[in-house]
C-alpha cells in the first residue's frame, strides 16, 4: 500500500470529493456507487456530506481498511467483481464512480466494454458516470520510462514502464526495498484515449457530456496526462441492430 502513499492524503481526498459535489450537483440523500472503492477514501467522505453510499472492491485488503475507516447507515462496502455487479443494483443509482485508474486492467478488451455497460445498467435515467484515469495521448506525450521515490518508512520504490502501441497496453514492473524487505511486482493497464471511451459509452447508451484536465477544472487536451469524464445516462437507450453487409 506504501507504493501509492504519497498520492493519499486526507487533503486531496477532500479536494478530489468538493470536485466531485461540484460536478454531480446532486441533492442530499442521492445515491452513489464508488466501483472499485478501494480503501474507501472518496466513499467514506461522500457518506460523511449525506450521501447514500455503496462502494464495491474485489480486494478483502482493501475492503478491510476501508471499513476501518468507519461505518454507518449511509455507507456499506461488498465485495464483488465490477464486470458482474448485483442484478438488483438494476436502475438504482444517481451516480457511478470509477476513480484513480481503475479501469482497463482486465487482458480481454471485452470485459471493459462489461464494465461500462454495467455501469449503465445500474444508472437510473439521466443518471451521472464519472470516470478518472489516465489518457493514452497525454500519458504518451510526456512519458516517463522509469522513477522512483521513497516511502514514509525509508521504503526505496522504483517502477520501469514499457508501451504496446498496437494493444495500447502499458506493462509497469514496479521494485521495492526497505527495512521490511524487497520484491518487484508487474501489472499491465490498457490506457485509453478519451475518443475510445466516448464511444464505448455511447454504445451502453451513455453520452459523454464534459472531458476536464484529470482534477482540474480546464478542458482536456493532447497533452493532460490524466481525463475526467462525465456521462450521462440517457432517459431511454435501445441497442441498435447489427448492420447487415452490403453486397
Amino acid at each position: 500500500m506504501l507504493e501509492y502513499e504519497p498520492l493519499f492524503t486526507l487533503e486531496r481526498d477532500r479536494h478530489e470529493v468538493s470536485r466531485l459535489l461540484e460536478i454531480l450537483g446532486l441533492p442530499d440523500g442521492a445515491r452513489i456507487l464508488d466501483v472499485p472503492c478501494g480503501q474507501g477514501r472518496h466513499a467514506h467522505l461522500l457518506a460523511e456530506g449525506g450521501f447514500d453510499v455503496d462502494g464495491l472492491d474485489l480486494s478483502a485488503e482493501l475492503l478491510a481498511r476501508a471499513r476501518a475507516r468507519g461505518m454507518g447507515e449511509r455507507l456499506r462496502y461488498h465485495r464483488g467483481d465490477m464486470r458482474r455487479l448485483p442484478a438488483e443494483w438494476t436502475g438504482q443509482f444517481d451516480a457511478v464512480l470509477n476513480l484513480f485508474t481503475s479501469f482497463g486492467f482486465f487482458a480481454d478488451p471485452a470485459d471493459d466494454r462489461a464494465v461500462i455497460a454495467e455501469f449503465a445498467r445500474v444508472l437510473r435515467p439521466s443518471g451521472m458516470l464519472v470516470w478518472h484515469g489516465g489518457s493514452r495521448d497525454g500519458v504518451m506525450a510526456q512519458f516517463l520510462p522509469r522513477d522512483w521515490w521513497e516511502s514514509s518508512d525509508g521504503t526505496m520504490h522504483a517502477q520501469e514502464r514499457s508501451f504496446d502501441p498496437l494493444s495500447g497496453v502499458l506493462t509497469v514492473e514496479s521494485h521495492w526495498s526497505g527495512a521490511g524487505g524487497a520484491g518487484k511486482r508487474e501489472h499491465r493497464i490498457r490506457i485509453y484515449t478519451a475518443t475510445r471511451l466516448a464511444e464505448l459509452c455511447a454504445d451502453a447508451g451513455l453520452i459523454v457530456e464534459a472531458a476536464y484536465d484529470g482534477w482540474r477544472d480546464r478542458p482536456l487536451t493532447r497533452r493532460s496526462s490524466e481525463m475526467l469524464l462525465v456521462a450521462r445516462k440517457q432517459s431511454a437507450f435501445h441497442e441498435l441492430p447489427p448492420r447487415k453487409p452490403r453486397r
